[in-house]
């Protein structure tokens, strides 16, 4: 099993899969279907380097599923499976 593990403040997002019918229960082709801003953290990096030298460790947790901007981060495969690799100011929030 090929290991992915982020640097600095970056982190490793799982995308959540894209809903297939609506609200209103209209299922929604594959070609309509938005891109999902909601993600799992599979790994975090050891932590932002701060001016000083110090390093500060990320807010976010492995495990935790947030919010991220649609068009944030660099996609990249990991064992066939899509994720996405952010910095941790990508984030704008993580759902509880």
């Amino acid at each position: 099993m090929a290991k992915f593990r982020p640097l600095h403040d970056r982190l490793l997002v799982k995308r959540v899969e894209a809903e297939e019918k609506s609200k209103g229960g209209i299922i929604i082709p594959d070609s309509a279907k938005e891109k999902p801003i909601e993600g799992l953290v599979v790994a975090v990096g050891n932590g932002k380097a701060l001016d000083d030298g110090k390093v500060r460790a990320l807010a976010v947790k492995e495990g935790e599923k947030v919010l991220f901007g649609k068009y944030s981060g660099t996609e990249i495969k990991v064992e066939g499976v899509e994720h996405v690799i952010l910095r941790e100011d990508e984030v704008l929030g993580v759902l509880e």
